[in-house]
């Protein structure tokens, strides 16, 4: 028996295609500013900021609606504290033997190593749990579906928003991460997905000198029409 219902929908603002094209080039703009930073200041930030980020990034879509996610947002320096020297410790097996030669090239022009002071210097930690299965009011196992690609677009509307914040972020993914459910105390069925650094550069600064694909090496217009 389906429980489908409708509602009115009203999200959109109405644009003329001029403030379309407007908007659609100054949110780029913006967003074409976003680097990832590894110096980070001490600075606080407003634990209510961080609740709007992510109650943002919980508006992505997901599979089923299922909604298969769960955020941990650390400031406790004792959390973090523990949260860094686990993820050091991998980082020193990762570097040390687990990573292949061509993957220690492909990072070198980066400067990553083993050593993350940021995850106790950045006054937030956003860990991202992937939730593979839920559980209903009587404790029995309810199915997820897209459990990653839904996860996916959560953390990536995540960015977007602590970007638009003012804020800068860090994507760091030490792998295994299953220390994440150790120390934050979460359930087996939920998997680390990314442990998101978040809070201020320091004054000075510095990211790596890289460069963009150009549009077109990764986007092909197939409508017949000529959008030059």
């Amino acid at each position: 028996m389906s429980h489908h219902q409708d509602m009115p929908f009203d999200g959109l603002p109405q644009l003329t295609a001029a403030q379309r094209l407007e908007s659609a080039r100054n949110f780029r703009k913006r967003i074409s500013t976003r680097r990832t930073i590894r110096d980070f200041s001490d600075q606080t930030v407003d634990p209510e900021v961080i609740r709007e980020c992510v109650m943002a990034a919980a508006q992505a879509p997901s599979g089923a609606n299922m909604q298969p996610w769960h955020f941990e947002a650390v400031s406790d320096p004792g959390l973090k504290r523990q949260i860094r020297l686990a993820a050091e410790a991998e980082e020193r097996e990762f570097y040390q033997g687990r990573a292949s030669d061509e993957w220690l090239e492909a990072l070198a022009p980066l400067g990553t190593d083993q050593d993350k002071p940021f995850l106790e210097t950045a006054p937030w930690l956003i860990v991202i749990f992937e939730q593979r299965h839920g559980l209903d009011a009587d404790g029995n196992k309810v199915r997820y579906y897209y459990t990653k690609e839904s996860v996916g677009l959560a953390a990536g509307f995540l960015i977007a928003a602590l970007h638009e914040a003012g804020l800068a972020t860090l994507t760091h993914t030490p792998s295994p991460m299953g220390f994440l459910n150790r120390i934050l105390e979460r359930p087996s069925h939920e998997k680390p997905f990314l442990l998101l650094v978040a809070g201020h550069p320091v004054v000075d600064a510095t990211v790596p000198a890289i460069t963009r694909k150009d549009p077109d090496d990764y986007l092909h217009f197939r409508s017949g029409k000529d959008h030059s």
